[in-house]
């Protein structure tokens, strides 16, 4: 499985704070023990914590990860093999796992397992991102660098639309999914975070990190030096618009909620 800093989930993965009306089929308010299996720093725990009266419990293999939850149980554990005996909880959920799993069936059917009545992902369509821009160059340059990012990924970072069928041979029955778009805006005045992710464009810092990748996905040497290059002159740019406060972004991820219910 694919793993990722802190810093990383709490800038990629949404709290679904202005979405929370596409977790209406998880019925949480319904709900008495939630499981939130490879929760990251916690985004999704956090919504289960404030929309149920729910135990919310918490699962990830990072230790370092399960420190930034707060739930009612922080438990470390594999999706595959969950330390759970069956039917212990009545909501087993996701968000942004299964998109990094080699086996995202096998992590479904464990979640039925331990499920008495719902299994739940919310999975982006990494491969539809968009990107709007005040500076021209970062839409084209920022797709370069997700195609070919997405090509050297082992697993399906594409997944979002398509967990239903996941669900299905897991062998989940009335499965049903929402899609909703969660956008990032940058926009004046600019907050730290922002602040940091221009600076990082600027050096290039984040192209770096991802280079194995971006050449298992047949980005050349020579390519990469390339988009380098261009990248850091973008961001570049991006600082001198801050500067002026003239700097917008607009970053667009769609989502997909998937919901199956445990068959009797």
């Amino acid at each position: 499985m694919r793993r990722f800093s802190a810093d990383y989930l709490e800038e990629t993965r949404p709290g679904m704070s202005a979405e929370r009306e596409a977790l209406d089929a998880l019925e949480l308010s319904s709900r008495e023990r939630i499981l939130d299996v490879g929760c990251g720093t916690g985004e999704l725990t956090g919504v289960f914590r404030e929309e149920s009266d729910a135990d919310v419990l918490a699962l990830d293999a990072d230790t370092d990860l399960l420190r930034h939850v707060d739930a009612d149980e922080r438990l470390v554990g594999d999706a595959t093999r969950l330390p759970f005996r069956d039917d212990v909880c009545d909501l087993v959920a996701c968000q942004a796992l299964l998109i990094n799993l080699p086996d995202p069936v096998a992590a479904v059917r464990e979640f039925s397992r331990v499920s008495s009545d719902l299994v739940a992902a919310v999975e982006p369509n990494n491969a539809a991102v968009t990107v709007e821009s005040t500076v021209a160059s970062e839409p084209p340059l920022a797709a370069r660098a997700r195609d070919a990012y997405i090509e050297g990924v082992e697993t399906n970072v594409s997944l979002g639309a398509d967990a239903a069928d996941c669900f299905e041979e897991a062998g989940l029955v009335d499965v049903s999914t929402t899609q909703y778009e969660h956008v990032q805006a940058i926009q004046p005045p600019y907050g730290e975070a922002a602040l940091e992710a221009a600076a990082r464009k600027a050096t290039g810092e984040r192209l770096a990190e991802q280079q194995p990748t971006l050449a298992a996905g047949g980005l050349s040497s020579d390519a990469y030096d390339a988009l380098r290059a261009e990248w850091r002159e973008m961001g570049r740019e991006v600082v001198a618009q801050m500067r002026e406060d003239d700097y917008e972004r607009v970053e667009t991820v769609p989502f997909y909620v998937t919901v199956g219910r445990v068959p009797e």
